[in-house]
């Protein structure tokens, strides 16, 4: 069974910033493709920040067609109210892939950071440094950390999936 190359869409949510990042994925040979992050309007009411985060994640699948999505699973942080937010955020934006039918995978941030950093309790600009130093082709671009950690998700699924790919063979 060969590894099969595909296109990774990661997504970091949030309510006020969704960062997401694509990558195309050989084994555990990354490139970068684009990544951006996705804001939605303070001055608005929650439904109508919803639909922006859904409408920007969808206009991302529209234009890089993914072939798989991966996306950070909910922390849970001492105010529930931010928590329940984030929640909202993160059901807004996996809707999109799911509606798509393109799998999506969820990883645990410390799974994610171990996988990119060698660290589980690595810092945003370790995350950020990683990417810039692992990810093919993001060097020359000035990418924010929302979508560092989106880049980082998509590196931590792409291991992940080489790694069953190869136990598989």
């Amino acid at each position: 069974m060969g590894i099969k190359s595909c296109r990774i869409l990661g997504i970091d949510p949030g309510l006020q910033n969704t960062g997401w990042g694509v990558i195309d994925c050989s084994g555990a040979s990354f490139s970068f493709v684009a990544a951006g992050i996705i804001h939605s309007s303070t001055e608005k009411q929650l439904s109508e920040r919803l639909a922006e985060l859904y409408e920007g994640v969808s206009a991302v699948v529209a234009e890089f067609n993914p072939s798989e999505a991966a996306i950070e699973e909910t922390f849970v942080n001492k105010n529930p109210n931010s928590t329940l937010k984030l929640g909202q955020a993160r059901g807004a934006v996996i809707l999109v892939p799911a509606l798509q039918k393109i799998p999506v995978f969820e990883y645990a941030p410390n799974q994610i950071k171990k996988m990119v950093v060698g660290s589980g309790h690595a810092e945003k600009r370790q995350v950020d440094m990683m990417v810039h130093t692992m990810l093919k082709g993001v060097q020359s671009y000035k990418i924010g950390p929302d979508a560092a950690d989106a880049l980082a998700i998509a590196m931590c699924h792409g291991y992940m999936r080489s790694s069953v790919i190869r136990n598989l063979s």
